[in-house]
């Protein structure tokens, strides 16, 4: 014989948590900080390799580390002075991140 239930018969279950009152999911928002990242031509591919590859600031990271190396083997004779300026805020951009993580690493 088939286990047929009818509304308000059997087993309910229901969680009760004020977190839940509190944080719930109005206009999109599911936690007390959300970010924005924008919009994505495909949202899931976009989690799934924030997941499985890495945060933005790592693969901004990886990108800054990489080019980094190639900037050792830029002879600055044949740049303008424009460009060392781009250079220069890049390459201070880099090291105040270096900073930052090695003062969090000593903290």
């Amino acid at each position: 014989m088939p286990d047929v239930r009818l509304p308000l018969s059997g087993d309910v279950l229901q969680t009760i948590n004020p977190w839940n009152w509190v944080f719930s999911s109005a206009g999109g928002q599911s936690g007390l900080v959300n970010i924005n990242v924008g919009k994505s031509a495909d949202p899931e591919l976009e989690r799934q390799i924030l997941e499985e590859v890495g945060s933005y600031g790592r693969q901004i990271g990886r990108i800054s580390e990489a080019l980094a190396v190639l900037l050792k083997h830029v002879d600055p004779a044949v740049l303008s002075d424009e460009e060392k300026k781009k250079l220069w805020a890049f390459e201070s951009q880099v090291d105040e991140v270096g900073r930052l993580k090695a003062a969090r690493q000593s903290a």
